[in-house]
Protein backbone atom coordinates (compact mmCIF):
# COMPACT_ATOMS: atom_id res chain seq x y z
CA UNK A 1 0.00 0.00 0.00
CA UNK A 2 1.82 2.95 -0.92
CA UNK A 3 -0.14 5.43 0.78
CA UNK A 4 1.00 3.34 3.93
CA UNK A 5 4.59 3.33 3.17
CA UNK A 6 4.48 7.14 2.85
CA UNK A 7 3.95 7.48 6.40
CA UNK A 8 5.72 8.09 9.41
CA UNK A 9 4.97 6.07 12.73
CA UNK A 10 3.48 8.05 15.35
CA UNK A 11 4.71 7.66 18.88
CA UNK A 12 2.63 5.52 20.76
CA UNK A 13 2.62 4.91 24.37
CA UNK A 14 -0.64 4.46 25.59
CA UNK A 15 -3.99 5.41 25.95
CA UNK A 16 -5.35 4.68 22.63
CA UNK A 17 -7.68 1.93 21.63
CA UNK A 18 -6.45 -0.86 18.99
CA UNK A 19 -7.58 -1.05 15.95
CA UNK A 20 -10.98 -2.40 15.86
CA UNK A 21 -10.79 -5.71 13.92
CA UNK A 22 -12.42 -3.98 10.83
CA UNK A 23 -10.01 -1.10 10.85
CA UNK A 24 -7.27 -3.89 10.80
CA UNK A 25 -9.09 -5.93 8.11
CA UNK A 26 -9.38 -2.43 5.96
CA UNK A 27 -5.66 -1.84 6.08
CA UNK A 28 -4.98 -5.93 5.38
CA UNK A 29 -6.45 -5.30 2.26
CA UNK A 30 -3.19 -3.05 1.41
CA UNK A 31 -0.15 -5.46 2.33
CA UNK A 32 0.44 -8.37 -0.32
CA UNK A 33 0.91 -11.78 1.72
CA UNK A 34 0.10 -10.11 5.62
CA UNK A 35 -1.94 -12.05 7.78
CA UNK A 36 -3.41 -11.32 11.23
CA UNK A 37 -2.68 -14.59 13.41
CA UNK A 38 -3.02 -14.09 17.82
CA UNK A 39 -3.54 -10.38 17.56
CA UNK A 40 -0.43 -9.95 15.48
CA UNK A 41 0.27 -8.39 12.43
CA UNK A 42 2.52 -11.15 10.15
CA UNK A 43 4.21 -12.35 7.22
CA UNK A 44 6.67 -14.89 6.43
CA UNK A 45 9.83 -13.58 3.99
CA UNK A 46 11.66 -16.45 2.01
CA UNK A 47 14.91 -16.16 0.63
CA UNK A 48 17.94 -17.74 -1.87
CA UNK A 49 20.27 -18.08 0.72
CA UNK A 50 21.83 -16.90 4.84
CA UNK A 51 22.85 -13.63 3.09
CA UNK A 52 20.02 -12.58 1.46
CA UNK A 53 18.09 -13.27 4.45
CA UNK A 54 20.61 -11.29 6.77
CA UNK A 55 20.55 -8.44 4.19
CA UNK A 56 16.80 -8.33 4.55
CA UNK A 57 17.46 -8.26 8.50
CA UNK A 58 19.39 -5.22 8.61
CA UNK A 59 17.19 -3.47 6.32
CA UNK A 60 14.41 -4.66 8.71
CA UNK A 61 15.87 -3.28 11.48
CA UNK A 62 16.78 0.17 10.05
CA UNK A 63 13.36 0.90 8.89
CA UNK A 64 12.65 -0.37 12.86
CA UNK A 65 14.86 2.73 14.01
CA UNK A 66 13.74 4.83 11.63
CA UNK A 67 10.35 4.71 12.74
CA UNK A 68 10.79 3.72 16.31
CA UNK A 69 8.32 0.78 16.31
CA UNK A 70 10.00 -2.45 16.25
CA UNK A 71 9.05 -6.04 15.19
CA UNK A 72 9.51 -9.32 16.61
CA UNK A 73 11.98 -11.15 14.31
CA UNK A 74 12.51 -14.87 13.92
CA UNK A 75 15.25 -15.53 12.11
CA UNK A 76 15.99 -18.86 10.06
CA UNK A 77 18.80 -19.80 7.57
CA UNK A 78 16.83 -18.83 4.40
CA UNK A 79 13.57 -16.76 6.24
CA UNK A 80 12.67 -14.73 8.50
CA UNK A 81 9.22 -14.16 9.98
CA UNK A 82 8.28 -10.87 10.66
CA UNK A 83 5.53 -10.09 13.57
CA UNK A 84 4.03 -6.51 14.38
CA UNK A 85 1.71 -5.74 17.41
CA UNK A 86 1.97 -2.07 19.46
CA UNK A 87 2.61 -3.38 22.66
CA UNK A 88 2.00 -0.35 24.87
CA UNK A 89 -1.97 -0.59 23.88
CA UNK A 90 -2.05 -4.74 23.87
CA UNK A 91 -3.18 -4.84 19.73
CA UNK A 92 -2.46 -3.33 16.63
CA UNK A 93 -2.16 0.21 15.40
CA UNK A 94 -1.73 1.91 11.99
CA UNK A 95 1.78 2.40 13.03
CA UNK A 96 2.35 -1.71 12.69
CA UNK A 97 0.98 -1.40 8.60
CA UNK A 98 2.86 1.69 7.76
CA UNK A 99 6.01 -0.76 8.84
CA UNK A 100 4.81 -3.73 7.01
CA UNK A 101 4.24 -1.51 4.09
CA UNK A 102 7.96 0.11 4.54
CA UNK A 103 9.54 -3.58 4.76
CA UNK A 104 7.73 -4.82 1.34
CA UNK A 105 8.63 -1.49 -0.02
CA UNK A 106 12.37 -2.40 -0.08
CA UNK A 107 11.69 -4.86 -2.67
CA UNK A 108 10.89 -2.47 -4.98
CA UNK A 109 13.91 -0.51 -4.72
Amino acid sequence: MAGLAQKKCKPCEGGVAPLTPAESASLLKGLKGWAIADGKLAKTYDFSDHYDTMAFVNAATWISHREDHHPDLAVGYKQCRVEYITHAIGGLSENDFICAAKIDALFDL
